[in-house]
């Protein structure tokens, strides 16, 4: 093996054009796949970094699909489950932080009393609250900083704990601080702290604690040892079909349904397991392209070689003496890109995980190498060394030592009907253009969803989002406010509309509540109408959003808490509940908490949660009936955002100097809703780039192989007349042919695989014209760059040259 090795670098080292383009083609495979598989890892196959997560669980309602829990629910599963050493519940709010310097918007974590016992984590300074310090509504006015924030906003104080601090000029007492690696329960979310559950009315101005039927919260339990899945699964629907027993009207036909945790369960699990799962596929399908590739590059190494491995046979060298050289040889190549390949993926890696992926928002994702990313990159630069390197085990075996040291290099049959290399480059190029078509699809799908119809129209409109609450108004103070900077934000020079809507659609924040039919007496789950996502606005929020009123009216400044409940739904909602438009509006129905709403006007269908969600009902309240203290203000301008955002916040501040408010435009808002399509065509476009730079390799390598063997067949036919397209024909007419053949099979196999884009990319389909002709015109492209030099070559040759050299 040491002389094997060292006859190795020798070779290399004779062919350093060839060793440095191999090792960076294996480079790129190893690359792609080792950041795909370390994203893979860490957010689907690894469990969460806590003591044995293999025990914790994450509790879905069934038949709804729903992540959401009510608080009262969790409390009694918490009391009465025997399959679980521990529940915890948490949710995800932002808020203002005030230190004693100037306030700053945060997120953080509210968790109940024993959510650090159940994530089983112990404190890198201070303590922890636990259950036994709740007693009651607003009862622990403490907070734990997470250890990044505590050094970033604090400079890793020492003297932290007992340090006083204002959440939304709420005191609250800083008890400790959690350990460096420990983020939270869910993989995403990156907070500043956590606070107590039992503050929330304190600290968010709203209750949800007593209402059973408000599913606001996230679960998350620690199974007891020897629990499988199956039996806390039936232990915990025993506790609902009890609690559907004294609740009907919340809990009737409730199951639970327990999933690993980090990806707020299901819900954005499954789509997230999907799209990593189909860059995987696309990742490994780069890594094949890059074996076949090389595959071609050491058959035809091979065939060149072939007069010095039969000297060697000649000599008394054995055949597998030979083909363990040669498979040295190749695995040395593969380590050699599987280190280049690892390195830049490392770089590319922390970079990500770094990356704040939108501004002031807490997404991040933890992304960073570790030894299981390595340990892969090493078995697939082993894998892939021996298959490219067995590719010229046929030649070896069959060669005929005698024939050719008689005959030369030119007995080496390099033109058979169909050889290895042929079929090599048929695969490598249909995945080449599985990878483009891919790509394609993404961006395709990014463009519809720029210029989709949301129900709303976010150019031109501009955002003012506050906290009333926070700071310090009551429910009068709120609609005074309201309605003085309403009136006065009209009054500023190009604002031509405007109007309020407490979380703007396709945001973070979402709210739906189950609806039922008019006269409805049995408010069980079961008998509703409807769940509906649901908006509290002013007058002149549809003008201002652009939203289409189909029928009726829009709400006045007369729909107030002294008049009868109205509201406007779309057109999804009135089909759904009243069968038509026309019978929706005047009619009648219900919600939960069994209060009768008439509709007075019917609105067009928009997207509410994500881009790609099949159509929600949905219904919109008058902010002056159903109050909100959570406060956006949509403005449709005609002057530049730069100064308009300026005379916003001049506007708004001179109404409370001390209101913090923060202004952007409505496009640069939905970067969160936009985030997974462009993720998806910044990971797919790569993807398409290095499938295309493999293909341009590919085709390359053959067409000069070919040109280079046939040299002296093309110096005749241009010595006999043979016109310059015939040469042409001679020399590329075969790689065209396997172009064809590749491209077609690649398209075909990138219109099936394509269908997962689906889920995260709006309106992504393969089967686009504009899809389907950009990947032929790319391939003809990538064919016609790649032979370029090598047609060069052939309707260059001189006859006279060539013959005199034979």
């Amino acid at each position: 093996m040491l002389a094997d090795l060292k006859h190795t670098l020798r070779q290399l080292r004779k062919s350093s054009g060839f060793a440095a383009t191999a090792v960076l083609t294996l480079a790129i495979g190893i690359g792609a796949n080792a950041v795909v598989f370390s994203v893979l890892n860490a957010l689907i196959l690894k469990p969460l970094a806590l003591p044995h997560a293999e025990q914790l669980m994450f509790l879905e309602r069934m038949p709804v699909d729903s992540p959401n829990q009510s608080y009262l629910d969790y409390r009694d599963m918490r009391d009465q489950t025997s399959a679980f050493s521990g529940l915890a519940a948490y949710r995800m709010e932002s808020g203002n932080l005030d230190t004693g310097k100037s306030p700053a918007t945060i997120w953080f974590y509210e968790v109940s009393g024993n959510y650090f016992d159940v994530a089983g984590v112990q404190p890198h300074l201070g303590r922890f609250f636990h259950s036994a310090d709740e007693h009651g509504p607003n009862s622990a006015p403490n907070v734990v900083l997470s250890y990044g924030y505590w050094k970033s906003h604090f400079g890793g104080d020492p003297q932290i704990v007992g340090r006083t601090v204002q959440i939304n000029r709420h005191p609250l007492t800083v008890i400790g601080v959690a350990p460096e690696r420990f983020r939270g329960t869910e993989l995403f979310f990156s907070s500043a702290l956590w606070v107590p559950m039992v503050n929330e009315n304190q600290i968010e101005g709203w209750n949800f604690l007593d209402e059973r039927g408000d599913h606001t919260i996230f679960v998350i339990g620690r199974l007891k040892p020897g629990v499988s899945i199956t039996a806390a699964e039936s232990d915990l629907n025993v506790i609902s079909s009890h609690l559907a027993t004294q609740y009907p009207n919340t809990d009737q036909g409730v199951q639970m349904r327990l999933v690993r945790p980090g990806l707020i369960g299901d819900t954005l699990g499954r789509p997230v397991r999907a799209f990593l799962g189909g860059v995987m596929l696309l990742a490994a399908l780069i890594l094949l392209a890059t074996c076949a590739n090389l595959g071609s590059l050491f058959a035809a190494r091979a065939a060149d070689r072939s007069r010095e491995m039969a000297i060697r046979l000649a000599l008394g060298s054995t055949r597998g003496r030979i083909l363990r050289q040669m498979l040295t040889e190749a695995v040395v190549i593969a380590l050699l890109g599987g280190v280049l390949g690892v390195q830049g993926a490392a770089m590319l890696l922390r970079w990500l995980s770094g990356w704040q992926v939108i501004p002031n928002s807490p997404i991040q994702v933890p992304v960073n190498p570790d030894a299981t990313t390595y340990a892969v990159a090493l078995l697939l630069s082993l894998v892939s060394g021996v298959l490219f390197g067995i590719t010229p085990v046929r030649q070896v075996l069959h060669s005929d030592a005698y024939q050719l040291v008689k005959a030369g290099t030119s007995a080496a049959r390099v033109w058979r009907r169909l050889t290895l290399r042929d079929m090599l480059l048929v695969v490598q190029i249909a995945v080449c253009a599985v990878l483009v078509t891919s790509s394609l699809v993404a961006v395709r799908g990014l463009v519809h969803s720029l210029h989709s119809d949301f129900g709303f129209s976010p150019e031109g409109a501009m955002l003012a989002r506050f906290d009333l609450h926070t700071a310090g108004y009551d429910d009068a103070k709120t609609e005074q406010f309201q309605r003085e900077a309403l009136d006065a934000i009209k009054r500023i020079p190009g604002v031509y509309n405007a109007g309020y809507i407490n979380h703007p659609p396709l945001s973070v924040s979402v709210s739906d509540t189950l609806v039922y039919a008019n006269g409805t007496t049995d408010f069980r789950p079961l008998n509703s109408a409807a769940d509906a996502m649901f908006y509290k606005i002013s007058p002149g929020y549809f003008s201002a959003a652009r939203t289409a009123l189909l029928a009726g009216r829009d709400f006045t400044w007369h729909d107030d808490a002294k008049t009868p409940r109205v509201a406007v739904v779309n057109e999804r909602f009135a089909r759904k509940v009243f069968g038509s438009i026309e019978n929706a509006v005047g009619g009648y129905f219900m919600k939960g908490d069994k209060s009768r709403l008439e509709v007075v006007g019917v609105v067009q269908d928009g997207m509410y949660r994500t881009l790609t969600e099949e159509q929600q009902p949905a219904m919109f309240l008058p902010i002056l009936q159903d109050t909100s203290d959570e406060t956006t203000l949509v403005v449709r301008v005609n002057r530049s955002t730069t100064q308009m955002a300026a005379a916003l916040q001049k506007t708004l501040v001179s109404l409370d100097p001390g209101l913090p408010v923060r202004i952007e435009t409505w496009p640069d808002a939905m970067d969160t809703a936009l985030f997974a399509a462009r993720a998806a065509t910044v990971a797919l476009g790569v993807m398409g780039m290095l499938g295309a730079m493999l293909a341009v390799t590919g085709i390359f390598g053959m067409a000069s192989y070919t040109v280079s063997k046939r040299m002296r067949e093309l110096g005749i036919r241009v010595a006999l007349g043979a016109r310059r397209g015939e040469v042409l024909q001679a020399a590329l007419g075969r790689s065209v042919k396997l172009l064809c053949a590749g491209s077609i099979a690649g398209l075909l196999l990138g219109m099936a695989a394509s269908k997962v884009l689906a889920s995260v990319v709006y309106e992504a389909t393969p089967r686009d014209p504009l899809v389907v002709c950009g990947v032929v015109v790319a391939m003809i492209l990538l064919g016609t760059i790649a032979a370029w030099l090598p047609a060069r070559r052939a309707v260059s040759v001189d006859p006279a040259i060539l013959l005199r050299e034979e």
